[in-house]
């Protein structure tokens, strides 16, 4: 979701978390993220991937490329690669709501 149309405002987000996993407060640690993604995220850094079965690492968005992982289908965020359907999957982003809002916003241009 744009920062401009989020109800809750975007948060800095530890890529990899302080507490649970020992990273840092460096800049190569820090991402841009809306609150729901960065709430759903928690402590999160890795899940299984479905059509893999292998553990996977959420998308980096500092050491990877956002379209090598995830494409737009509509207003639904597509997981390319292993690394893309863990993250579309564990920040929810294909929520009832986000799908609904990303519809409304291409609907009158603003995606």
């Amino acid at each position: 979701m744009p920062d401009a149309f989020s109800s809750y405002g975007f948060h800095v987000d530890h890529i990899i978390p302080v507490i649970r996993h020992g990273g840092s407060d460096q800049l190569e640690n820090l991402a841009w993220a809306c609150f729901r993604c960065n709430t759903t995220k928690a402590g999160d850094i890795a899940s299984y991937d479905d059509d893999t079965d292998q553990l996977t690492p959420l998308y980096n968005p500092r050491t990877q490329t956002w379209s090598e992982h995830f494409e737009m289908d509509g207003p639904w965020i597509m997981g390319l690669t292993p690394v893309g359907r863990v993250t579309v999957r564990i920040l929810e982003m294909n929520a009832e709501k986000q799908v609904n809002a990303r519809q409304l916003l291409m609907d009158t241009n603003r995606w």
